[in-house]
């Protein structure tokens, strides 16, 4: 019997077995992230649908945009048929009264402003073809002969007057013949547009009765919203920032837009009757309902009063200061009242809201320009509250 004790077996460490897909890993180890392929059937997918959205807007836009318009009227007179309500009116009354106060505000305007409107429209066809003779002067182009027959009957319609009745210098038997030139008749025009006037009043009408029905429900669509969007209450309590986010950011838009709008009509009215611009009135309704439409609503008011100031003193330099004038209102207003009045939450990115007025314009025409902002806060509105939308939001964010 020997006395060295026993050495102790040393036992081979087992390889780890490979796991089957199924297996849970190891405590303490986190599985390798699973690289998925790019789902092609997914994209083209979206894309086919991005697609049949675009044409189901431009398709149905005699159902969009009015439906647009009064959604985004609702939001502007929410708050007024609210305070109304409290003060124990109807609901359905106190819209039925806000709506035909201000109806009667915009009739009351239109009544005291159209006989300046009326010679403003008169004046276009006179006022376009002082252009073109200035035009063609500037290219030393010779007159056509349109503007040499014009040009005959100006000095014959000024040598009748000079002459008086004309009955002493003109030979027996011989009728005068004065040439007049045709003048531009508003009635006529509106008659021969009758159809497109048609289709505005229409549209107006819808948007009116919409824009009541809305008021008059309240909050009760706002419900149904939240109680659609699903049994769990994180979901409803998602639509209902949601739908705050979306209430506070249209109405602010909005209030901004009515107060720099008014400004920027009231500025252009004052400083165009100060130039000696004739019509200074119309021009400030017109900045007043232009500036509703980021960008290319200050370049038409500041091109077209350039034109008309060009035409009514007949020099460079005063159509150059009254188009100054216009650029420097709506620079003011842009790019100082804007930013001030504007909080930080409702601030969009600027080429997101160019690509937003091109698009929408696209779309739907004129009314397309002016929804277009207000449909891009509702969109920002809802990706700042979705966890996967939340990139796009920041996208469109300042």
């Amino acid at each position: 019997m020997s006395d060295t004790p026993p050495t102790p077996s040393i036992s081979p460490i087992a390889a780890p077995s490979a796991q089957t897909p199924g297996d849970a890993a190891p405590p303490g180890l986190l599985p390798a992230p699973m690289q998925r392929p790019l789902d092609k059937a997914g994209v083209s997918l979206a894309l086919l649908a991005t697609l049949g959205s675009v044409f189901m807007l431009h398709w149905a836009s005699a159902v969009f945009i009015p439906v647009m318009l009064a959604l985004i009227f609702s939001y502007a007179l929410s708050p007024a048929v609210t305070r109304l309500q409290r003060l124990h009116i109807p609901r359905a009354i106190a819209a039925a009264l806000l709506m035909a106060t201000l109806g009667g505000c915009t009739g009351w305007t239109v009544y005291a402003l159209s006989d300046d409107a009326t010679q403003f429209v008169e004046s276009l066809p006179s006022a376009a073809q002082k252009i073109r003779q200035a035009a063609r002067a500037a290219r030393n182009q010779p007159a056509t002969t349109i503007d040499k027959v014009q040009m005959a009957a100006t000095q014959l319609e000024q040598a009748a007057k000079e002459g008086g009745s004309g009955a002493s210098t003109t030979a027996r038997g011989v009728t005068r013949v004065q040439i007049e030139r045709a003048q531009f008749n508003l009635k006529e025009y509106l008659w021969a547009s009758m159809p497109s006037v048609a289709a505005s009043v229409g549209l107006a009408t819808v948007v009116l009765f919409l824009t009541f029905f809305l008021l008059a429900a309240g909050d009760s669509f706002r419900r149904k919203l939240v109680k659609l969007a699903g049994p769990t209450m994180a979901r409803r309590k998602i639509t209902v920032q949601a739908l705050d986010e979306i209430t506070d950011q249209i109405q602010r838009y909005l209030v901004v837009q009515v107060l720099l709008s008014a400004t920027v009509g009231l500025a252009t009215w004052l400083a165009y009757w100060l130039i000696g611009v004739e019509h200074a009135a119309v021009w400030g309704l017109l900045a007043f309902a232009l500036n509703f439409i980021p960008y290319i609503g200050s370049l038409v008011v500041t091109g077209g009063s350039a034109l008309v100031g060009f035409v009514q003193f007949g020099s460079v330099e005063m159509a150059l200061l009254v188009a100054g004038v216009s650029l420097l209102i709506h620079t003011i207003s842009g790019n100082l009242l804007t930013p001030w009045l504007t909080g930080r939450a409702s601030r969009l990115n600027a080429v997101a809201v160019f690509v937003a007025v091109l698009a929408f314009g696209w779309l739907w025409g004129v009314w397309g320009l002016v929804v277009g902002v207000p449909i891009l806060l509702m969109i920002k509105a809802v990706c700042d509250r979705v966890d996967g939308l939340k990139p796009l939001g920041e996208m469109l964010g300042t």
